[in-house]
Formats: C-alpha cells, sequence, structure tokens
C-alpha cells in the first residue's frame, strides 16, 4: 500500500460493465457509413443489418446450423423472446448466482408462471450444484454472472444427449470466453457489453433443436410482436437475414459492425478471448498480493474474466454493518471518479459492496495495469477513517 500519488494514469479511465468502453481508437469517424436517413426495409438497411449478422457468425464462429438474429431489447429482450416462446414443454430449471438470473427466475416463476419449475439460487460469489441440473427439463442460466463475476468453468456439465433446451444468457460472455454451441440451444448477448456496442439491441442465436421447438410447441399464452418468431407454424427465416421485428438504429449498427472489423484486426474470437484474460489475470494478480481486497468469486475455476467482481478483506471493514461497507466502497469509487482516473467501477447494486472492474476486450490490459496502483492509492487515503471508526 502507497500514499504517494501514481506517475501513470490510464488512458482510457472507463471501467464500465455496460455500456462498456469503445474499441481502441474509436472516433465518430468510424459511423461516416453509416445508412442513416434510409429504411431499414431498403435494400441498403436490410444490407447492413446482414452484414452484422454476417459479421457476427465469423468473429463468434457459430456454426452454419444456428441461425442469428438481431432483436430489441437487449440482452432482455433475447433472453425474454426465447423465454415466452420456448418454455412450457416440458419442465424448468433455472440458474441463478446474481442478479440478472435471478431476472430469469422471477420470469419462470412469478410471470409465465409455468407448472414444474425449480429454481437453483446460489449466493453471491458461488454457482449452485451444476451437476445436479436435471436435463430432461429446460435449463435457463448466465454464462457469466455479470453483478458476481462468476462463470461457469466449462460446458462439461451439459450432456449432449439432453432432452431439454438449454438457453444460456451469455451477454458478458459471448467475444470473451469459448461458447460450445453444440450445448447451447440458445445464447444471446448485447453488443454494448464485449464489444462496446450501443445499447438496446440484443443479438439471439437459435440451434436446430431450438427451431424444431418453435415449430411443434405453441406456448398457452399469447405472444406480443416482439416476441413473435414464427409464422404460420414455421420458423420466420426473415428475422434470421436482418429482417427485424422493429426498427433498429443504423447508427448503432454500423458502430457494431466498425466494432466486429476491429475484432477481426486483432485476432478474432482468439485475440478478444486474449485481451480480456490479460487484463483479468493482472487484476486477480494484484489482488493475490494485495491484504485489503479478495475475489468475490469463491473458486478460482470460475472466475470471470470480464467483470471481475472484488470486495474488501480489511477486517474493521468485513465486521462493520453492511451500510458502513457500501459507504467505503462510495467513497473508494467517488475519490477516484474525482481524480479522472477511474468511472463507473463500483459493485452492482444488489451484490456485496466492492469493486466491478470490467476487462472485457475493448479494455486496454495496459489501462488495466495503470490502474492497479491508484487502487492502493485510494485505500491508503481512506482507510485511517476505518481505524478510527473501529
Amino acid at each position: 500500500m502507497t500514499t504517494a500519488v501514481p506517475a501513470v494514469r490510464p488512458a482510457n479511465p472507463n471501467f464500465s460493465s455496460g455500456p462498456c468502453t469503445k474499441r481502441p481508437g474509436w472516433s465518430l469517424d468510424a459511423l461516416k457509413g453509416a445508412a442513416l436517413g434510409r429504411s431499414h426495409r431498403s435494400k441498403a438497411g436490410k444490407a447492413k443489418l446482414k452484414e452484422a449478422i454476417d459479421l457476427t457468425r465469423e468473429v463468434l464462429e457459430v456454426p452454419a446450423t444456428h441461425r442469428i438474429a438481431i432483436v430489441p431489447g437487449s440482452d432482455t429482450g433475447a433472453v425474454e423472446m426465447a423465454m415466452w416462446s420456448m418454455l412450457g414443454a416440458r419442465g424448468v430449471e433455472v440458474l441463478a448466482w446474481e442478479s440478472f438470473g435471478a431476472i430469469w427466475v422471477t420470469d419462470a416463476v412469478k410471470q409465465l408462471r409455468l407448472p414444474n419449475t425449480k429454481a437453483v439460487v446460489a449466493e453471491f460469489g458461488k454457482l449452485p450444484d451444476l451437476a445436479a441440473v436435471d436435463f430432461e427439463n429446460d435449463v435457463v442460466f448466465t454464462f457469466n454472472g455479470t453483478t458476481a463475476g462468476v462463470r461457469v468453468p466449462n460446458h462439461d456439465w451439459i450432456p449432449a444427449d439432453r432432452a431439454g433446451l438449454t438457453i444460456c444468457d451469455a451477454t458478458s460472455a459471448a467475444f470473451a470466453m469459448e461458447l460450445d454451441y453444440d450445448k447451447l440451444d440458445v445464447v444471446t448477448f448485447s453488443w454494448q457489453k464485449v464489444m462496446g456496442g450501443e445499447a438496446a439491441h440484443g443479438i439471439l442465436i437459435l440451434g436446430p433443436r431450438a427451431v424444431e421447438r418453435l415449430e411443434s410447441f405453441t406456448p398457452a399464452w399469447p405472444l406480443p410482436k416482439l416476441f413473435r418468431m414464427t409464422k404460420n407454424g414455421k420458423l420466420d427465416e426473415g428475422l434470421f437475414e436482418g429482417e427485424t421485428i422493429n426498427t433498429p438504429s443504423l447508427l448503432c449498427v454500423e458502430d457494431y459492425i466498425d466494432a466486429l472489423n476491429w475484432a477481426k484486426s486483432v485476432g478474432g474470437l482468439k485475440g478478444l478471448i486474449a485481451r480480456s484474460n490479460a487484463s483479468a489475470k493482472s487484476v486477480y494478480d494484484f489482488v493475490a498480493r494485495t491484504p485489503w481486497l479478495k475475489v468475490l468469486a469463491a473458486d478460482d475455476a470460475t472466475r470471470s474474466n470480464t467483470g471481475v467482481c472484488l470486495v474488501f478483506a480489511d477486517p474493521a471493514l468485513a465486521a462493520a454493518p453492511l451500510e458502513r461497507q457500501a459507504a467505503f466502497a462510495k467513497d473508494f469509487v467517488a475519490l477516484l471518479e474525482k481524480q479522472g482516473v477511474a468511472f463507473d467501477f463500483g459493485a452492482y447494486r444488489d451484490a456485496p459492496p466492492g469493486l466491478r472492474i470490467w476487462c472485457g476486450a475493448t479494455v486496454e490490459p495496459s489501462d488495466v495495469e495503470a490502474l492497479l496502483p491508484w487502487l492502493d492509492w485510494a485505500y491508503a487515503q481512506l482507510s485511517p477513517a476505518l481505524a478510527k471508526a473501529a
């Protein structure tokens, strides 16, 4: 721990977990090719949407067997489209270990009120028992728990011969972690996360088993227009060629295309993963030598390489009421924001008080390295008050 002001500042102080920082070198000039003022149903508009879908397939290495659509409502819209359209054919298990997984539990249990639904919930920092999941049921889960910094370690727990569907919220995993599309029937994400795109648009990826469900099962409830993916009992193929359900922002689409082209320039999926891994490793190595911090994820194998969640390990703070811990975390973040060193890196409002440092691919690993001494400096400024309070 040092009281000296660090000599180096992050060149880019944006460490928000969503919307995430723009790709390195981004400027408004990146959007000059946008089809502004054109209908999204025009030849030019459709071409841009199809380009975004095709580049998504290329960068994410999505197999030709899977369809990709741009849908409304960000990742939330994409997940809820899948849940409202596909669930109800068999039992359901919803896994949750952080805030957004808990939302899908609420959707299944309190909104859809599905019979034979099981909520499998673990506390922040831990995964539920994945070995106990019954794949005779449809299974809904987040690949990477954005607000807990805890991810599933692999795909081995998902059987190839499962009877139910897997619906995977991968919004903080796509472009930063390997996804096995043979094991994931539905994959959703928002391009505002790892790609640093602009909000409000989601991506929905459907495997063959998901398509079969859509064409063979009709939910017992009415579906609003925004959720409809079939026409006359068959998949609406146009949706997966860029014929969006509602009007998309072609400015945001252009921005996403720019981010995907940048992704190709840094080595595609492998390059993106390597950037996230490098940034996350810097933080985890720092925590390993820093006694006043600890990683929220209880198991090293489940640590996220995007939203890295940390909590304070100072004994005086750990013994303090939760409100005091939250106030300290708020003061910590505010101090570095005032210095212009780091913005929006506090823990999510439902999570244990602490820090959440985004390490997705658009963050420069060198900026993460530059941030770390400032964490020590901020703690040195604020920790004397802990001793007095104790």
